[in-house]
């Protein structure tokens, strides 16, 4: 019987454990969002996960709008991931990045005052701290044409070979939590009109477009992807969450995909994000390749949810934080460092790579 101590294939590899570090922004490239010395430390450390799958790494300038968030879309930043994969390497650890595009969330401030891009001119809810200030509230974006569609899409192309070339071992597509993808696939803010809005086929179809062309520069092995089917933020939604990420797993089925990341817990959880509707069995049922889930897990839950089947790998998100052996303190029944979140977003060493390791 499988555990998280299991090695696993993925895609293209053979993975020591089935401990996946969650895609964690930390806000620590601080100089044009080029990754750096400190955030190799940080993933090196950690590099005993089965899998790192490292922080929303922006595939465009425009689709930038998070403060001190990494990006992949020029030869400094390239330069920076290669730095990272050769620390994690040395490690012997293995390490995707998630490739991300934040659409409608990305404030005007990022952008020399133009307006962010979306599926359709929807504001979403909310705010995030700009180069201005702090809770700088979201824009009415404008609607992508089709020929910016297919402009993005070879964004994401081109940033998934730069993660290849740099030496990373592959790439996750964001198709989550209110970002630019999800922005197409929910119609509560994809209002469009032609071959990309309406039905859910074609909402699904930037989506899909991106795995198809990605898959096609790199390969399938080297590719995954996350979803999020019951998270609301940013007041995102879908007027039929089970029917849209159903077909969604359906049409992934074709690519033969590395992995698909579904973050959504549990109802039972009690976490904030968790809703009534729990869709991560139907698409269980659904999808035919590697499922790995993130919602809260801990060493039992996850033991557990391996035990029935539910998915391939468990990803760890806030855990891995603080414990950068997390992999050793589950083996040693070891307890958690609980982590200093006044740290999370902060641009030091401090909250980031200074976490104790267990004593041997």
């Amino acid at each position: 019987m499988n555990n998280i101590f299991s090695s696993i294939t993925l895609g293209d590899y053979q993975l020591s454990n089935r401990i996946f570090m969650a895609p964690l922004s930390r806000g620590r490239a601080v100089e044009n969002g080029v990754p750096n010395a400190m955030m190799a430390e940080y993933y090196a450390q950690r590099a005993s996960a089965g899998l790192i799958i490292a922080e929303a790494t922006a595939v465009a300038k425009q689709g930038l709008g998070w403060m001190n968030a990494p990006g992949i879309f020029n030869d400094e930043q390239q330069d920076g991931w290669k730095n990272i994969a050769d620390a994690v390497h040395e490690k012997d650890g293995r390490i995707f990045v998630q490739l991300w595009h934040m659409g409608s969330t990305v404030h005007p401030d990022f952008l020399d005052g133009e307006l962010p891009v979306s599926s359709s001119a929807v504001k979403q809810k909310g705010s995030l701290t700009t180069p201005k200030g702090r809770d700088r509230e979201f824009a009415v974006p404008r609607a992508l044409t089709k020929t910016e569609i297919g402009n993005v899409v070879q964004q994401f192309v081109d940033s998934a070979r730069r993660a290849i070339d740099s030496g990373l071992d592959g790439v996750e597509i964001h198709g989550a939590n209110g970002f630019l993808v999800d922005q197409f696939t929910r119609d509560g803010i994809n209002q469009r009109e032609d071959e990309y809005g309406g039905s859910i086929d074609n909402r699904l179809r930037f989506m899909m477009e991106i795995v198809n062309a990605v898959c096609y520069e790199i390969g399938s092995g080297k590719v995954g992807i996350r979803l999020s089917p019951s998270n609301k933020v940013w007041g995102i939604k879908d007027s039929n969450p089970k029917a849209t990420f159903s077909r969604a797993v359906t049409l992934l089925n074709e690519f033969n995909l590395a992995y698909v990341h579904i973050l959504e817990p549990k109802p039972e959880t009690g976490d904030p994000m968790a809703d009534a509707d729990y869709l991560t069995p139907v698409l269980r049922e659904n999808y035919r390749g590697n499922l790995i889930i993130n919602g809260g897990y801990n060493k039992k839950t996850g033991n557990e949810a391996l035990a029935n089947s539910e998915a391939e790998a468990i990803v760890f998100g806030t855990p891995f934080i603080s414990n950068p052996d997390l992999v050793e303190r589950f083996q040693a029944d070891a307890a958690l460092t609980q982590p200093d979140n006044t740290t999370f977003y902060t641009s030091e060493a401090k909250g980031y790579t200074d976490y104790a390791f267990m004593a041997v």
